[in-house]
């Protein structure tokens, strides 16, 4: 891993083989030419198909893998569930199924790749998003509170335990596996006084319900798919223009014309299946949709990647991560980032936890317990987020949260025992971890 700053014009101008901002923000085409064999006489800004293509096999043999060992993993559940259950797996009614099943952990894992990229970690995230929940529900319950009101105050919760879990890991020094674990017991015993032994706390806000139950009208899920592609594309070229007007260095035309007809097919095509109707029998009324929930984790993730990707934030938490000392010498405040990195992490976590008392329609007081956050940090982990820190996107948690999800999902369509789906997905999270040490190691060998 690489501990030199990043310098902020590189990250926000420059373009990698996938099209993110949190890759080596060096002079890294003289670099890969340079290990290629090249001669540093060529113009590395006039790159062709050929020449990105062998820079992308460079960095692969450097260790940068990015989300690659996630896509092959995807891939490979997907067959295998597939060739084990072809006429449910890939199912209308199955699909949209474990899209929502995925929501929770997959929005959680997103609020964990910010700490994460620190190299630190956060144990109370499940829990937090528990009790963050119950708070909300026991306002609408109890007082009658507007679902609006009630989302806001379960979110300035998360917002006031990530303060406090922030200002005794950055100010107070102690680590934050101590302090998170501390929060993980002592969270779960404020939502049991919420809501009591054994008791349960329902959900009968419609828009809290809809989230994880309800569908978009057919029309507005092509409409904002159309418009989310149409965005997509638009970004990508006048990103390419401008790095063609000011002599940058930039990836062809060609490539950049396939990533954004792969993301549109991608849009495109999820809006097709999910609606289809997915009802029983031809006379039953028609029953299909988006789920209101994935053009929430579509907004989320939309705002994190610009985050990170987009802003002198995301460029000095990605230069922290790399080696923090460097950072505070270059200026960066490294105490109020530590800070803010749990504070984001424990609001994501209150949204995760409304939406999984969406799913479920009520509260419990082992809401966000049990193994909540493992498959939250499983999710970012296995998506390419490193533990060591220093390196993740919020895509990371879209991909981990997919996997984790199939995981389950193919797992009870084919009636298999509980122990399996612990020591399959502990087993992913081990290779995943694995391949974020030897890729490390290898970055490490060849100076990335």
């Amino acid at each position: 891993m690489s501990t030199e700053t990043p310098r902020p014009t590189d990250t926000a101008d420059t373009g990698d083989a996938a099209g993110t901002a949190d890759e080596t923000v060096t002079d890294s085409a003289p670099a890969a030419q340079s290990m290629a064999g090249s001669d540093f006489s060529t113009d590395t800004r006039t790159q062709t198909v050929s020449t990105a293509i062998d820079g992308y096999v460079v960095k692969l043999r450097s260790g940068d893998l990015g989300a690659l060992p996630a896509i092959f993993g995807l891939v490979v559940l997907i067959i295998l569930f597939y060739g084990l259950r072809p006429e449910t797996f890939l199912s209308k009614f199955n699909l949209a199924n474990l899209l929502v099943q995925a929501l929770p952990v997959t929005i959680l894992a997103m609020g964990l790749v910010f700490v994460l990229l620190l190299g630190e970690i956060d144990l109370s995230a499940g829990v937090a998003s528990g009790a963050c929940a119950a708070v909300m529900a026991k306002l609408m319950v109890d007082s009658g509170v507007n679902w609006v009101l009630a989302v806001l105050a379960a979110a300035a919760t998360g917002l006031l335990i990530g303060l406090l879990i922030g200002a005794l890991v950055a100010i107070v020094r102690i680590p934050s596996f101590v302090v998170t674990l501390a929060l993980f017991l002592g969270l779960q015993g404020i939502a049991l006084k919420l809501i009591g032994e054994g008791g349960t706390v329902p959900i009968h806000d419609k828009v809290i319900y809809a989230l994880a139950n309800k569908y978009m009208p057919v029309w507005l899920g092509w409409t904002l798919a159309v418009a989310v592609a149409l965005l997509y594309a638009g970004i990508q070229l006048l990103r390419w223009q401008r790095q063609n007007a000011k002599g940058l260095s930039r990836r062809p035309l060609a490539l950049v014309m396939v990533q954004v007809a792969l993301v549109a097919v991608a849009l495109l095509g999820g809006a097709y299946v999910l609606n289809l109707n997915r009802a029983r029998t031809p006379l039953a009324p028609f029953f299909g949709g988006v789920p209101w929930g994935v053009p929430l984790v579509a907004v989320l993730l939309i705002i994190c990647t610009f985050v990170l990707g987009r802003t002198s934030y995301g460029r000095h938490l990605y230069a922290v991560g790399g080696n923090a000392e460097a950072a505070r010498r270059a200026g960066i405040n490294v105490t109020r980032l530590r800070m803010s990195v749990f504070m984001i992490c424990s609001v994501l976590a209150a949204v995760s936890g409304i939406v999984a008392a969406s799913r479920l329609n009520s509260v419990t007081p082992d809401a966000g317990a049990g193994n909540t956050l493992l498959y939250a940090v499983g999710a970012a982990v296995i998506g390419g987020t490193s533990l060591f820190g220093g390196k993740g996107k919020a895509r990371d948690a879209i991909l981990g949260g997919l996997v984790i999800a199939i995981i389950d999902n193919g797992l009870g369509l084919l009636g298999a025992k509980a122990y399996l789906n612990y020591l399959i997905t502990g087993g992913f999270l081990l290779l995943a971890a694995s391949i974020d040490a030897l890729a490390r190691r290898r970055r490490s060998a060849t100076g990335r």
